[in-house]
């Protein structure tokens, strides 16, 4: 085995540098470390993400630019998954190995969305690669984006926000329905909320949101009057914003399950923390706010990003067109 690995070995490094060095240097450099691995036991072992250091590279430098765990986790897992499953290292992969990894997914049954989104990372990571010189070949340029079909985005109407708040038995639950649409917090941003962090004076509050990137948020009227009561009605001393029953700080499953059980309870169909996101885009847009206004809110860098979250209809698209066509 260990005779096989030095040959193997010998044979990688010389594809790799036949087009960087004369023939004859070739062969001085390869007679070389052929002397000198005779000393050593070397055993070829299976590729993969175990030991990958390129992959170690790039997630260290996620680290540095501040994106979240929960980012840095999920890029590694996709990243991983296909690195196992093609079983080659980083420097080796190919346009061939991430065709064949998708295409095995795909009849394994995954959705094509969720196949683009793959795409989508392995694109960031060899991207970083090939700028920081790590890589000479990206596998990726020429690895075409999967088309999936695009489902309408959905907000909450205005009878559907007066049926989630007329059905709230807890105080706490209308408070946390007038919050996330007053303002388009992130569940995690605001379960990650102390009390001493709203100014209830100014009815704002400071949310630490995506890459550790601070934004102001801000509180209708109603929504402030329902957190001040909520708050007084408090006898624990969590520091928390908003508790569960047992007084601990509410996560964002727990918010989940109660909007969950509220909209079965009211007879919508399907209410989950993102839509409050959406509904508070479109309607601030549809009440004349710039896009990069309500960007600045959502916690934004692109202006793409935040017209994905803005639905509107075809009767305000024909009014607009006829007003200034």
């Amino acid at each position: 085995m260990a005779i096989e690995a030095k040959a193997v070995l010998l044979k990688n490094l010389e594809n790799q540098l036949s087009t960087r060095i004369p023939a004859a240097e070739m062969a001085i450099v390869l007679s070389a470390l052929s002397d000198q691995l005779a000393g050593f036991n070397v055993e070829q072992t299976a590729g993969g993400a175990a030991s990958d250091d390129l992959l170690e590279a790039y997630t260290s430098a996620m680290q540095i630019q501040g994106r979240s765990e929960k980012t840095i986790a999920r890029y590694r897992y996709i990243i991983t998954q296909m690195m196992d499953h093609v079983k080659i290292p980083t420097r080796n992969i190919t346009v061939y190995h991430l065709r064949q990894y998708l295409a095995s997914e795909k009849n394994r049954g995954i959705a094509d969305r969720t196949l683009e989104g793959m795409r989508q990372v392995f694109s960031a990571y060899f991207n970083w690669l090939q700028r920081e010189h790590l890589i000479d070949n990206n596998p990726v340029a020429n690895l075409g984006a999967v088309k999936y079909a695009k489902k309408t985005k959905v907000i909450l109407s205005e009878v559907e926000i007066e049926k989630l708040e007329s059905g709230t038995v807890l105080l706490r639950d209308r408070a946390i329905i007038c919050f996330l649409l007053s303002t388009g917090c992130r569940i995690s941003e605001m379960t990650h909320l102390n009390k001493a962090d709203i100014d209830m004076n100014g009815l704002e509050c400071t949310v630490l949101g995506k890459g550790n990137k601070e934004r102001t948020v801000y509180l209708a009227p109603v929504a402030g009057m329902l957190l001040q009561q909520y708050l007084a009605s408090r006898t624990d001393d969590n520091p928390a914003l908003f508790v569960g029953k047992r007084r601990e700080r509410l996560t964002p499953g727990g918010v989940r399950a109660m909007l969950t059980k509220l909209a079965s309870k009211v007879g919508i169909a399907h209410v989950h923390p993102h839509m409050f996101r959406r509904t508070l885009a479109t309607t601030l847009i549809r009440h004349g706010m710039s896009i990069q206004e309500v960007a600045a809110i959502l916690g934004h860098d692109k202006l793409d990003t935040t017209m994905q979250y803005v639905v509107l209809d075809k009767t305000e698209t024909k009014n607009a067109y006829r007003k200034y066509a």
